[in-house]
Formats: structure tokens, sequence, C-alpha cells
């Protein structure tokens, strides 16, 4: 038996229809897309 991390089962939810995105060509993005990536969020507002 391997002795290794399990990988845990996360279902996130999609992001939802409304959301704006900033420099992707007018595309709207899903978590399908980054299936199997390495995806880093960053969450800032305009102040």
């Amino acid at each position: 038996m391997s002795e290794g991390f399990a990988s845990p089962a996360v279902r996130a939810p999609d992001f939802p229809d409304t959301l704006d995105w900033l420099h992707t060509a007018g595309r709207s993005l899903t978590l399908g897309d980054f299936r199997g990536k390495l995806l880093l969020l960053d969450f800032w507002t305009y102040g």
C-alpha cells in the first residue's frame, strides 16, 4: 500500500454567470477550464 497523501475530493461551485472578468478578451471562464492545472486566485477590490 502507498504511504502518500490521498487527494481530497473537493467540489467547488462554478463561477457565477454575472462575474466580470479582466484580461480575458471578453471570454467567461469556468472551473472546468482549469481542471488539472494549478490555479492561483488573487482577490482584491477597487478602493
